[in-house]
């Protein structure tokens, strides 16, 4: 079991944990990390490093731009999440400030959308990533074809700009897992924000052609889901936001319960999961 993925937490109980600063810690804490493989791999094909200027859309808690900085890159993040942005402020920042204040080559935390991260100095990024999978959400692609729009005059022409989303479903593991929130959500009367769909084989490429931008490359990256015990699991993926509609259409008690019994088939027997998943990305030139 891969050390890295399978954490022991304190056992909570998960219908206690609904408050938006939980969530966002268990983001952090839980399963941030999963997403990991593919940061690594993205920044590894670019050959990130001191050279870079990186503007990060939906940081979320940090990681990949803690990743990123690691490799010597200047990183900006932009999120409208409070909760996780705090998160990222306290990994990233020696202070309690990751504003457009902050000195040079420092990373700037960000709240709001990409008008807020006009590079300080003038200097333009040459480096934009949307690590947020797309192909979960019926209306996601549209809100990230206005926040690419947005960002995209912020780089310098013929930057890169790297798109993500989850692979084919019978290559990932947790699809039947995430088809509890489309059951309980109903086909016909899902909500359209915070529910998940199966992606489509092209959703990166059409993504790129609405917001402008050129396709160059793309690759596969195996991001398998370990949790050490199924409150792990419960927690982990509740706050990957993809069942909040389901919690609306039902209640949070009724979304824990069925993702629970989803959920054993990936048990094993000394009580850890193991969900082997296929995450995408899409290069991308301005």
């Amino acid at each position: 079991m891969t050390p890295t993925l399978v954490r022991h937490h304190g056992r909570t109980e998960t219908s206690t944990r609904t408050a938006p600063g939980d969530r966002a810690r268990d983001w952090a804490e839980i399963q941030e990390r999963m997403l990991a493989p593919l940061y690594e791999a993205v920044y590894a094909r670019l050959e990130v490093g001191s050279g870079t200027r990186l503007l990060s859309l939906g940081c979320g808690s940090g990681l990949s731009l803690l990743i990123a900085a690691a490799r010597g890159a200047r990183v900006t993040g932009v999120d409208t999440d409070l909760e996780r942005l705090a998160l990222a402020r306290t990994r990233l920042l020696p202070g309690p400030d990751g504003d457009a204040g902050s000195p040079a080559g420092q990373p700037r935390l960000l709240e709001g959308d990409p008008s807020v991260a006009r590079p300080s100095d003038g200097t333009p990024y040459d480096l934009i990533t949307a690590f947020t999978p797309i192909g979960c959400s019926s209306d996601e692609g549209e809100g990230l074809v206005a926040t690419l729009r947005s960002a995209v005059p912020l780089a310098a022409r013929g930057s890169t700009v790297v798109l993500t989303g989850w692979g084919p479903p019978e290559r990932c593991a947790t699809a039947p897992v995430l088809r509890v929130a489309e059951r309980l959500c109903g086909r016909d009367r899902a909500p359209r924000t915070g529910s998940w769909r199966p992606s489509g084989r092209d959703d990166l490429e059409e993504l790129a052609f609405r917001t402008g931008l050129n396709p160059n490359g793309s690759g596969r990256v195996a991001c398998p889901f370990g949790y050490a015990d199924t409150d792990s699991a419960v927690r982990g993926l509740l706050s990957t936001r993809l069942f909040d509609a389901a919690m609306r259409a039902t209640d949070r008690d009724r979304v824990e319960k069925e993702v629970t019994q989803a959920l054993r088939p990936h048990r094993r027997r000394d009580g850890t999961i193991w969900m082997p998943n296929v995450f995408r990305y899409l290069v991308c030139t301005t």
